[in-house]
């Protein structure tokens, strides 16, 4: 958000210096964006880390005195450290400090989620560990949802990855049900038109897809990884040319798939055995791969691809080096066929750059 009204700005600044706005009307448009509410703020970060602390605070000081208080005591400060936070909560949002009013529903949530912990200990009930943390994100989604909490169905995103990493830790498959939470609670980043939440679902389902690769059929299952990110950046590509109304979706959509399916490519290459005629091809498709990304990126405007392009590209390299210098490539010619690759591409974004306006290929 700041990076964005900064970058307004500037082209406000240009656009009153080449006469396409004028004075006054460079005016208005900065006090609108003055008057306008921030999403993320100093504020706001601060005031979150710190119900997070807090929350951690008292939980710790609970469970150091736990042996000394009563079960009746136990569960009355249980119940008002989660009371008094969503007590809070309501406070600081009927003042319209929703900011505040977030940071203190996450306090609460947290605290929850301590005395799910608590409980199951001082009642000596034992059970799987995993089922506490899916109940934690239960208590977390509701919070999130009815409250329209964003910070809340953050840490339920959170938990639905612990608590399938969990799962999938002590039975060594994929926990499927993973995405029925995660479907649950995109679905409330969706209703919420919350951005970043967005981006916090592509986070954790990247992950589960790439985990995929290592969980399904002894752990080389990536080719299905490569192909699941190759066809999600061609579905984000055919939906952004032919739907220009889902490019807010699809933008994010085509960088995550990229991720996908570089992780896919290069554990193809450098997880197990592989031998030289398959390790050269495998890569040369990435290296493909990654340079159509670029390419795609420059033109398209889409700095994401554009980045992730440059850092698979580098990561690839240095890969390919460690694996072949004194095997199949002498040190020297490795770095002349590298050095020749980035030169075309760099030949090639040049040329792109002369067709088009300085604005347009600024990365």
């Amino acid at each position: 958000m700041w990076g964005s009204r900064k970058r307004l700005t500037d082209d406000i600044n240009r656009w009153r210096a080449a006469g396409w706005v004028t004075s006054e009307g460079e005016e208005h448009i900065l006090r609108e964006i003055a008057s306008a509410k921030r999403g993320v703020g100093l504020a706001s970060v601060l005031g979150i880390l710190a119900s997070v602390l807090l929350g951690f605070a008292a939980i710790s000081f609970v469970a150091a005195h736990w042996q000394d208080m009563p079960r009746l005591s136990r569960l009355a400060l249980l119940f008002s450290l989660i009371g008094g936070g969503y007590g809070v909560a309501g406070l600081f949002a009927w003042r319209g400090q929703r900011l505040f009013s977030d940071a203190a529903i996450l306090f609460a949530v947290i605290a929850f989620g301590a005395s799910i912990a608590l409980i199951s200990q001082m009642f000596h009930i034992d059970g799987n560990p995993p089922d506490g943390v899916l109940l934690w994100m239960l208590g977390a989604i509701v919070a999130g949802v009815a409250l329209q909490s964003h910070p809340a169905l953050a840490l339920a995103m959170v938990l639905a990855a612990l608590w399938a990493g969990m799962q999938s830790g002590q039975s060594g498959a994929v926990h499927w049900p993973f995405l029925v939470a995660w479907t649950a609670v995109t679905a409330a980043f969706v209703w919420q038109q919350w951005r970043p939440g967005i981006h916090i679902a592509g986070v954790a389902l990247s992950g589960f897809i790439i985990t995929l690769g290592y969980l399904l059929d002894t752990g080389y299952r990536h080719e299905l990884v490569a192909v699941t990110g190759v066809a999600g950046t061609a579905l984000a590509i055919a939906a952004s040319k032919l739907r220009p109304d889902t490019e807010a979706i699809a933008a994010p959509v085509l960088g995550y798939a990229i991720a996908v399916a570089f992780a896919g490519m290069f554990a193809l290459q450098f997880w197990g055995f592989t031998s030289s005629g398959e390790l050269m091809f495998l890569a040369a498709v990435t290296l493909a791969f990654l340079l159509a990304a670029i390419w795609y990126g420059v033109t398209m405007q889409h700095r994401g691809a554009v980045w992730l392009g440059y850092i698979g590209f580098s990561i690839e390299i240095l890969a390919l080096y460690w694996k072949t210098v004194g095997t199949i490539l002498d040190t020297s010619l490795f770095f002349l066929v590298a050095g020749l690759i980035v030169a075309g591409l760099a030949f090639m974004a040049w040329r792109l750059a002369m067709r088009s306006t300085p604005q347009e290929v600024t990365l």
